[in-house]
Parts: structure tokens; C-alpha cells; sequence
């Protein structure tokens, strides 16, 4: 696995830090609280010197303070594990067995390689006479004694979020050692963490070679699959494991999420109903079971599941989020007084804060609150934007990387290049601009598959990029230029059999992924006779709706008003360019066109892809299938108008937007 992360020098506070820890490794607690007091003044909440605060005033037998001191290190980080099992020592040193056992498996729960706090609940239960449970956590002692201590500190580094050190740690003791299966699994997590999937794959395929029973390895390769999109993969290993242990809930849970992904979505119902029998109200699988009835148009038991999910835990702004989502959904006064309270209670964690103002901006703005409702749309915008790594210069680099290279010479020289199967039909454009509706049309025909926003195109793209990648001087698209006449007829014939499984059987497929507008020019090279059509709705329309909207993940260019704006500049240049590096070879289909004159527009798309006129596609909404989209629930009611101009009443708030689009408010239309 190549290099993760640079590791940094340390800085002046990580040194101090490291002194005060050799002072209370010394046994000399008053000189490392006076010098953690010291700093703290100018650092109040720095998480390690709260620590150390507390551990020295417990040495020091001044236990209420320590408490005090970690109850404000919890307030800042509610799942710091160190924090929890210094919270249990000092009930340990009071005699208060209940409160130590509590804080030392909220511990153990979060960091399971605590070795520490596993030894002290060991002698806790076994004072208090619970064999049963001393001997529980007996066995993890034992379990934590068999590994290297260098991958113990590393697992336990890990939980607590410290991925720099956890992963200096164990990449020293891979090059020392070898494989080892432990090793090489926390590496991996690592990897997934920091979203280097394609390595963490490699890595956990490996371990499930050399370890074949382990069973939280196999587990950990089924979730990178599922987040690699790989569902057919995923489901294996998922079964697999079910078939070990049948009613272990991550092992139901992540064969459910692959059968979504698979659209096999009355198994991922059964599964997740099976979970609630067994555990009920559980508000996870309440929610998951929401979006899956959602995805099936069950919208009544979606959204008793969703209100299942908000009553079992109050500040679940996911659940309330998910609510809003569905677009037809309308708030009680009692909902919206609690969605408040729950925004801002300062013991939220921030991504339901952020779901929280979303949904508040939605339920707002459907009684007609636009001032408020825009505070909460902006408020979780920059709640989002805060956490991003956004750069729009890179997909900017990319634009004229692909003008550069893609030229209509390039593509004339690589004439009857791929695969020649005309299956796929490409819908691609910006989020929110009108893609579910023309794929509703499209999936009400007779010959044409719907199925949902595929990955492949992109994962193409990735693999092209390459390892490391310098996003300032990308490889992709320049390594176009490289492949051969049989790379690329190899990559169609790959994209048409891993997109196979989403298939029954209809000649035609639609893969509806709207970043793939990026790579027109690699899919015409793959796929000469695929469809493809540009969803390009009016850019005020398209841009504020995507600033209302909460993505499950991606899309980070959404988040505020100016990088959206640059995003949809940036878009139309580059289709711009693909209509004259490739006429004709893409249509464009205007959202509001559609609305405007449906059957008309129907007609036009159906002449492009070489479809028979059907009247099942001007009636699109009574068409029964799986739609995962937020515009699930209106592409399943006839069209109507009334979203045209929406922006419209929040103009006073938009104007940064409309200086910013300048003539992309014009060219949009050319």
C-alpha cells in the first residue's frame, strides 16, 4: 500500500505535550498539571492536556476535579476513549463500581484495544461477583496480549481518530515484520478512513487469503466493496458471513446494503425488519429501512419508519433530514419546536447539526418562512463547507486538461475504437437538474433498463489517474493517449459485463451518474454507440437547488454559493467542448423545454436513442420501479411546474449567485 500521508515535524505544543506525558510517566504529577494548566490558558481545549490534567489531579488523589476536568474534555470530544477510561479509573480509585463499570465499557466500546481499561472492568466484575462477565473481559486481555504491542497502540490510536501516528506505527512494524494479518487489516482501516479504497481492497483481500476465518477482516473487505460500489462482491462476502453467524447485525446490515445496491430491494426490507424484530427501535435500521421502502415508492411505511427512527433518538437529524428528502413531506408545528431545540443543543454532534438545518430550512420553506428558511439552508451549507476539502481549481485543471487533449483530430484518429454495443444510455449533467425525470421517461419504455447512478465510469477514470495521484498535474485524461486500440475495447467490454448484474434483460440500460459529464470523452472511446444525453436545467434554478440540498456523500462543490457557481461555469465549458470536439454526439435535453412541452420532448429522446415512440413515457409517473434519487417521490406524480422559478423568493439572498454565474445565465442556453 503506498504512502498514506506525509508525516509532519511535531509541533512546539506536540513537544510540550510529549514532555508532560514523560513527566507523568516519571511519577511526577504536580510538575505536569502545573505545566498543562499553564498551557491550557492559552489552549482551552486542547484534548491532550485535558487529559493530562485529569490523570495528574487523579494521581494526586483530587478525584472531584479530575471529574470536572473530564467532564469538559467529554463536551469537546464525546467519544475520546481515553477520556471514558480515565472517567472509570477515577470511579475505580472512589469504589464506585456501577460508574466504573459504565465508563469503562463506553470506553472499550469506542477503542476496543484499551488493554487497560479491559484489565480493570476484569477486576471490577469479578469484586462485585459477575464471573460471567470478568471472564468476558478476561478473554479480550488475552486477546490483546497476543498481539504486537506496536498494533495494539496503533488499533488504539486509530479508534481515537489519531490516523498519523496509528499509521507510522503500523507501516514500521509491516516493513520490520512481514505480513501479518492484524497488521495489514488496521492499515487497511486506515486506508478506508482516509478514502484510499482502491489499497484498502488489496489489503483486505490479502488478510482474508492468509486469515480465511477471520471473521472481522472478511467483515471489513464486504464494507470496502460496498464502498467501492463493488455489490456483487460484497454480497458474497456478506453471505459468507451470515452463514457463520445468521444474526449478527453487521453482518445482516451490510448484506442489506449491498442488495440495495444490487436493487435487490425486498431482500434488503427483509433483512432490516428481521434486525428490528430482534432489536426494536433500533433508530440505524429504522432509518436504513426507510430509505429502502422510499427507494420501492412504500412512501406511508417510509415514512413511519423515518418517524420511528426521529422518536427513538431525538437529535437523529438524519431521520429528519430524510423526512424533508422526500420533497412531499410537510412538518407538524411539534417536529419543527423540536428540530430547533435539537439544532441548538450544544451536545449535538455536527453532522446532525447539519441535517438538522437542512431539514429546517425545507420544513420553512414550505410554509412560506423564506427568510428563516434560507438562515438554515446557509447556516448548514457552511456547517458542510467548514469540513470539506473542496478545491474547485482541480476539476478546473481537469476541464482544461480534457479540452487540451480531446480533440475532434484525437477522436477522428481512434474512429471504430471499443466496445460497439449500443446498450448504455448515458444521462449525465449537474446534480438536481432534471436527470431522475428524463430517466423515468426513458425507464417507462419497453426496451430500456432503469437503473440507478452507476460508479463505473468513474472508477475507469481512477484507475487511469492512477496511484498517488498529483491532482494539481493529473495524469487522466493525458493517459488517454496511451491506451491502445485493445485497452480500450477491453475497457467497454468490462464496463458492459460489470454493469451487467443491474440488468433483467432489456436491450437498452440507462447509467444516470450526472458527474460523467467530465468524461464524455472516455466514454465515446469505450462505448462509440452509447446514447448520451445532457440534463442542463437553467443555472439560478439548478445551483440553488443543489445549495438546499444535503448530499449522502459527494458533491461537495454544492456548499456554497461561489463554488457552485464556478462547478456550472465549468460544466458549461467543457460540454461546450464536447459539441465541438464530437457534433452531434450528445443531446441536450432542457429541464424546462420538458416541462413545457412533455410529449414533444419525449419524442425528441426517443428519436435519439432509437426507440419507438411509446405513450408509457409521457405517462412516466405511473411507472412502478426502485428510484434512490431526492426526486424519487416527484418523478412519481405527473409533471408539474410549480418548482420552476423557486429561487425566485429567496432572490434578495441569491444575488452573490447571479453575479457569479455572469453569462453562464445566458450561455446556458446556446
Amino acid at each position: 500500500m503506498n504512502s498514506i500521508a506525509d508525516i509532519a515535524p511535531p509541533s512546539p505544543v506536540e513537544r510540550e505535550v510529549g514532555r508532560l506525558r514523560g513527566l507523568q510517566q516519571a511519577g511526577q504529577h504536580e510538575p505536569a498539571l502545573a505545566g498543562a494548566a499553564a498551557l491550557l490558558d492559552e489552549l482551552p481545549n486542547n484534548r491532550d492536556l485535558l487529559l493530562i490534567q485529569a490523570v495528574s489531579l487523579r494521581h494526586l488523589s483530587r478525584i472531584p476535579e479530575a471529574l470536572e476536568t473530564l467532564g469538559r474534555l467529554e463536551a469537546l470530544q464525546p467519544r475520546y476513549s481515553l477520556a471514558h477510561q480515565e472517567r472509570g479509573l477515577c470511579f475505580v480509585a472512589l469504589k464506585d463500581a456501577p460508574r466504573a463499570i459504565d465508563a469503562l465499557l463506553r470506553a472499550v466500546n469506542i477503542n476496543p484495544a484499551l488493554p487497560m481499561s479491559w484489565r480493570m472492568l476484569e477486576g471490577v466484575y469479578r469484586l462485585t461477583g459477575d464471573t460471567r462477565n470478568a471472564a468476558t473481559a478476561a478473554a479480550h486481555v488475552a486477546t490483546l496480549r497476543a498481539l504486537p504491542p506496536e498494533v495494539v497502540t496503533a488499533t488504539s490510536l486509530f479508534a481515537d481518530g489519531e490516523l498519523t501516528p496509528a499509521e507510522a506505527i503500523v507501516r514500521a512494524y509491516l516493513l520490520q515484520h512481514g505480513d501479518h494479518p492484524e497488521a495489514m487489516r488496521l492499515l487497511a482501516k486506515i486506508g478506508m478512513a482516509r478514502d484510499v479504497l482502491d489499497d484498502a481492497e488489496v489489503l483486505l483481500e490479502a488478510v482474508t487469503v492468509l486469515a480465511p476465518d477471520h471473521r472481522a477482516a472478511r467483515y471489513d473487505y464486504a464494507q470496502c466493496l460496498v464502498q467501492r460500489h463493488k455489490y456483487r462482491q460484497a454480497r458474497e462476502q456478506a453471505e459468507r458471513l451470515l452463514a457463520l453467524d445468521p444474526a449478527n447485525p453487521d453482518y445482516r446490515s451490510v448484506a442489506a446494503t449491498a442488495a440495495m445496491g444490487l436493487g435487490e430491494n425486498d431482500r434488503a426490507i427483509g433483512l432490516y425488519r428481521a434486525m428490528l424484530a430482534d432489536m426494536p427501535g433500533t433508530p440505524d435500521v429504522l432509518l436504513w429501512l426507510g430509505h429502502a421502502l422510499k427507494t420501492v415508492g412504500q412512501l406511508p411505511e417510509a415514512i413511519e419508519a423515518y418517524r420511528a427512527a426521529a422518536a427513538a433518538r431525538p437529535d437523529f437529524g438524519d431521520a429528519y433530514w430524510s423526512l424533508a428528502n422526500l420533497k412531499t413531506y410537510r412538518f407538524g408545528e411539534d417536529e419543527i419546536v423540536r428540530m430547533r431545540a435539537e439544532e441548538v443543543s450544544p451536545a449535538i454532534a455536527l453532522v446532525d447539526r447539519q441535517h438538522l438545518c437542512f431539514a429546517l430550512g425545507k420544513a420553512l420553506e414550505d410554509r412560506g418562512e423564506t427568510a428563516e428558511s434560507w438562515f438554515y439552508y446557509e447556516r448548514g451549507n457552511d456547517l458542510k463547507r467548514t469540513e470539506s476539502r473542496y478545491r474547485p481549481e482541480i476539476i478546473e485543471t481537469n476541464t482544461r486538461r480534457q479540452i487540451e487533449v480531446c480533440t475532434r483530430d484525437f477522436f477522428a484518429s481512434r474512429t471504430g475504437w471499443g466496445d460497439p454495443r449500443p446498450d448504455p444510455i448515458f444521462i449525465l449533467g449537474l446534480p438536481r437538474s432534471g436527470s431522475t425525470l428524463l430517466e423515468q421517461i426513458l425507464a417507462s419504455h419497453s426496451q430500456v433498463e432503469g437503473t440507478q447512478e452507476l460508479p463505473d465510469i468513474q472508477r475507469v477514470a481512477l484507475e487511469l489517474q492512477g496511484r498517488d495521484p498529483d491532482l494539481d498535474d493529473p495524469r487522466y485524461p493525458a493517459a488517454l493517449t496511451d491506451l491502445t486500440h485493445e485497452d480500450v475495447r477491453r475497457l467497454g467490454e468490462t464496463y458492459l459485463a460489470d454493469t451487467a448484474v443491474y440488468r433483467s434483460g432489456r436491450p437498452f440500460f440507462i447509467d444516470k451518474m450526472p458527474n460523467n459529464f467530465r468524461h464524455v470523452g472516455l466514454i465515446h472511446l469505450m462505448l462509440p454507440n452509447a446514447r448520451i444525453i445532457d440534463a442542463r436545467r437553467d443555472p439560478m434554478s439548478c445551483c440553488f437547488s443543489n445549495l438546499k440540498q444535503l448530499f449522502a456523500n459527494g458533491q461537495e462543490f454544492t456548499y456554497s454559493i461561489e463554488d457552485i457557481a464556478r462547478y456550472y461555469r465549468t460544466y458549461l465549458d467543457l460540454m461546450d467542448h464536447w459539441d465541438a470536439a464530437l457534433p452531434g454526439r450528445v443531446l441536450r435535453v432542457q429541464h424546462e423545454d420538458v416541462i413545457a412541452d412533455l410529449e414533444g420532448s419525449v419524442r425528441r429522446i426517443l428519436d435519439y436513442c432509437g426507440l419507438a415512440f411509446e405513450a408509457a413515457c409521457v405517462d412516466f409517473h405511473k411507472t412502478r420501479r426502485s428510484v434512490r434519487t431526492p426526486s424519487s417521490e416527484q418523478v412519481r406524480q405527473p409533471i408539474f411546474r410549480d418548482g420552476l422559478d423557486q429561487w425566485k423568493k429567496y432572490e434578495p439572498w441569491l444575488r452573490p449567485l447571479e453575479t457569479a454565474l455572469g453569462d453562464a445565465l445566458v450561455r446556458y442556453r446556446a
